[in-house]
């Protein structure tokens, strides 16, 4: 079996699961059993990953797990479904506040149920005691059932909580204690089996470790090792270098492995990766997704771990085959940026380029599809709006927010741009090529000068020299038959990208996974 190993599958998606998202996809054609492997609890999980097009018998989550509720039936629970115990119960439904009080016939309080506004199903039910004090909240999970009790103590903070299984029994509990600063902090976790013997753990990095060493006792191919590509290191760095030696481990750098992407050598390492980085030699593999990082990771830290290069984007055939759209028949002028505006992607300097090209090319407008990243109150995002103020490009550049409808959006624009600080690949960028776009990018590392060709199928301009970026606009926009040069370039380009050149990579890592 095939684990990729995450937090979760949010509805808002970041490169990595978007990359398992099209990995998954590519195992299933090629009718190789793959799943995908998350670490957190949300009791929406699998309405989002549904969602996203991954089913329930593709998806293994260890709350799920231990709880016995890996392919759970789906149901929906309402407030008429709920048992309080007493009778002759009152029920007021506040639908401006999406909830039922519930109340005695002589008034006090026993619950307020918590629904989702459009069907009513619960989401959650909060229970009082006699003197009207909260001391427990019930929170279904999605697909119908309770799923977690969160207790409280006499002063409204959560003290512990215990997920259960279908039967109510607990299977999984954390408690809190208070640390030096007096705020209560998870201070351990305790599993226990139907048996009722427990297994204590000191942090979830710990239970996730455990969780990987029951998923690898099952071996459905004695051919190959169990493989786990370990997507996100950070979830439990010091478990996954201990996995038994039965266990084919694989790192896979979705970044820059330095906290100065432009330096492979910096001191600094990229603080996501520093322990992997340290530690490679006791992974089986490491998986870079541009040759220029594997080949900057095996110059300075020589792993023993063998080294790949498997892009994480994957162009479907049917996009490759599709009608090209030329560029006279795309919005002229139109700029778009597909990321999350965040301090790493420096999307300031790009409305700077816009600005400078407006000067000459005054049809000119910017897109900007992602969510803004909450650090620090918005700074990225008000850095932005300050550039937009600052040139009046208020009618210029427009905020779109996050979209999954990139393809249709990316058929209608011309140019892609691209001003990050690091990059790990960038999937955008790809996606732009196979959609025609031409791609207009700094020089930075890992992705993006690969994935553009410059003078081919886009611009590469020096690092943070957005009025270099700012002329090759104007270029391109001022010489039509160059623009329609390039994107045809980019649509050829994006062949590299292809499911049968992106499964013949993978092809080699599982062959590296068979038993000696």
């Amino acid at each position: 079996m095939i684990y990729f190993v995450n937090f979760g599958m949010p509805e808002k998606k970041s490169g990595i699961e978007h990359a398992e998202l099209k990995r998954l996809a590519l195992f299933k054609k090629k009718n190789i059993e793959a799943k995908i492997v998350t670490r957190d609890w949300f009791r929406d999980l699998h309405r989002t990953a549904n969602n996203s097009g991954v089913s329930d018998d593709q998806m293994i989550n260890m709350f799920d797990y231990f709880q016995g509720r890996v392919n759970a039936e789906s149901k929906i629970v309402k407030v008429d479904d709920l048992d309080f115990g007493l009778a002759d119960l009152q029920y007021n439904d506040e639908e401006e506040n999406n909830r039922y009080i519930v109340t005695r016939k002589n008034g006090v309080m026993v619950a307020r149920v918590n629904y989702e506004f459009n069907d009513k199903r619960v989401v959650s039910v909060e229970l009082f005691d006699g003197y009207n004090n909260l001391y427990r909240v019930d929170i279904f999970d999605s697909r119908g059932f309770k799923t977690l009790e969160q207790w409280y103590s006499p002063d409204n903070k959560i003290i512990n909580e215990v997920w259960v299984d279908e039967k109510g029994r607990p299977a999984i509990a954390a408690y809190y204690r208070k640390d030096g600063q007096g705020k209560l902090q998870k201070s351990g976790w305790k599993l226990i089996a139907l048996d009722g013997s427990e297994r204590q753990f000191d942090t979830i990095e710990e239970i996730l470790h455990y969780f990987l060493e029951c998923l690898n006792e099952v071996k459905d191919n004695q051919e190959y090792k169990n493989i786990f590509v370990i997507d996100r290191a950070l979830l439990g760095d010091w478990g996954f270098v201990h996995m038994p030696k039965d266990a084919y481990m694989v790192a896979y750098m979705h970044n820059a492995q330095t906290s100065d992407a432009q330096n492979p050598n910096d001191i600094l390492l990229n603080n996501n990766y520093e322990f992997l980085l340290n530690n490679l030699d006791k992974y089986d593999a490491v998986v870079s997704a541009t040759q220029k990082q594997t080949k900057d990771i095996k110059d300075r830290f020589k792993p023993t771990a063998k080294s790949f290069t498997i892009p994480v984007g994957i162009v479907k055939e049917d996009s490759l085959t599709s009608p090209r759209v030329p560029m006279k028949d795309r919005e002229f002028g139109k700029v778009i940026a597909v990321a999350r505006i965040a301090w790493e992607k420096h999307l300031d300097d790009l409305v700077r380029a816009v600005a400078i090209a407006k000067k000459e090319v005054p049809q000119i407008t910017l897109d900007l599809y992602g969510y803004a990243d909450t650090s620090d109150n918005y700074k990225a995002k008000r850095a932005v709006e300050k550039v937009i103020k600052d040139n009046q490009l208020e009618n210029v550049v427009t905020f779109k927010g996050y979209t999954t409808n990139i393809e249709e959006i990316e058929k209608n624009a011309q140019v892609f741009g691209l001003t990050s600080r690091m990059e790990g690949f960038n999937l955008a960028v790809m996606e732009a090529i196979s959609n025609g776009m031409v791609g207009v990018t700094y020089d930075v590392n890992y992705g993006p000068n690969e994935i553009i060709q410059n003078e081919n199928n886009g611009f590469i301009v020096p690092f943070d020299d957005y009025q270099a970026m700012g002329q090759k606009l104007i270029k391109l926009f001022k010489d039509p038959e160059l623009l329609q040069q390039y994107s045809d370039n980019a649509y050829d380009s994006a062949e590299r990208y292809s499911e049968e050149n992106v499964w013949n990579s993978w092809q080699e890592l599982i062959n590296d996974a068979k038993l000696k």
